[in-house]
């Protein structure tokens, strides 16, 4: 297919919302907002590296790319609205495959009403999928990772290791045996960013959040650097799904501490807006947990410790960082 067939291919017929001025057709595209401030964030997703045809169906390849963006909107308050998609396409590549990839990401922005408004198409060696999104968020209602402070609660959506779990089983485990386990893999191939609950937040006034991309090892130690406080979680309360307990307890703990992909958000709140987050959870259909409390402990600020087996360690960062040597 050649490159402006493909684009005509994936234009939309129309633009769900009414902020988008120009969408596909120039040279950019133009968005208009007025009350609200506008959040931008983008993600690459290289062949080979964060996905494989071993463990991914081009349909959710173009899922999980936009569902990780979207989840990184949630994580700053926001609500998307919009996307733009660059991708390098190898010749192995098919025009059916590339439909699939666009499809799956047309799938779950219906989710949110939201808008292809852009985008860029090259040829290369390997196939690199980059994804900007566009979110809205009301002015002053913008959620930060250093906003954390002393008591606050640390909480936790969903349940933790999923995704992690049903990578492991893609990669390990008979179709047989993934079929038993398909809550797990679909935790893997198709994440659901928890925007609908964040969005129900506006009258709580402080909130630190971080969406849980690269496990909560990394996305907590990320909320006390740069909070400069202390955070305690306890292992136990950690929320995991029942069947995760078919596993081992070096994978279980591996995979809630550390697997990432889950997308949910982790984050603190004061203990008077506890009780309305709860409310909140329950009214959006949102598992909750509160997993440690947070501590202005002047020799630790800046990191985090696990209560695990009666011992407090710290917790480090973990898990794989792309420039790492």
């Amino acid at each position: 297919m050649k490159e402006f067939d493909f684009i005509r291919s994936i234009q939309p017929d129309f633009y769900r919302q009414s902020s988008v001025v120009k969408g596909i057709g120039d040279d950019a595209a133009i968005v208009r907002h007025t009350n609200e401030d506008v959040i931008t964030t983008v993600d690459t997703m290289v062949e080979n590296v964060h996905f494989s045809s071993k463990t991914t169906e081009p349909f959710h390849i173009g899922y999980r790319a936009l569902a990780a963006n979207i989840s990184d909107i949630a994580a700053m308050g926001g609500k998307p609205t919009s996307y733009v998609v660059s991708i390098v396409i190898p010749d192995s590549w098919s025009a059916a495959d590339l439909q699939a990839i666009y499809h799956g990401m047309k799938e779950l922005a219906k989710v949110f009403n939201m808008d292809l408004i852009g985008g860029d198409t090259v040829s290369g060696e390997q196939l690199v999928l980059s994804i900007t999104v566009l979110g809205t968020v009301l002015k002053g209602k913008a959620r930060y990772r250093s906003d954390a402070q002393e008591h606050d609660i640390i909480f936790v959506t969903g349940t933790l290791g999923d995704a992690a779990c049903g990578l492991h089983l893609l990669l390990n485990a008979t179709h047989k045996e993934q079929d038993n386990y398909r809550y797990f893999v679909k935790r893997h191939q198709m994440p659901m960013p928890r925007v609908s609950f964040i969005n129900q937040c506006e009258n709580i006034t402080r909130m630190s959040l971080n969406d849980i991309s690269d496990g909560i090892a990394n996305e907590a130690n990320e909320i006390a650097e740069t909070s400069d406080k202390t955070l305690i979680i306890e292992y136990d309360k950690i929320p995991s799904h029942s069947r995760l307990a078919d596993f081992s307890h070096e994978q279980q703990f591996k995979w809630s501490l550390t697997g990432g992909e889950d997308f949910e958000l982790i984050g603190t709140v004061s203990e008077k807006d506890w009780e309305l987050l709860k409310t909140i959870a329950k009214k959006t259909n949102t598992k909750i947990s509160a997993i440690g409390t947070v501590r202005n402990d002047w020799n630790k600020n800046g990191t985090v410790w696990l209560q695990h087996n009666h011992q407090l360690k710290k917790l480090e960062k973990s898990g794989y960082t792309h420039l790492s040597r």
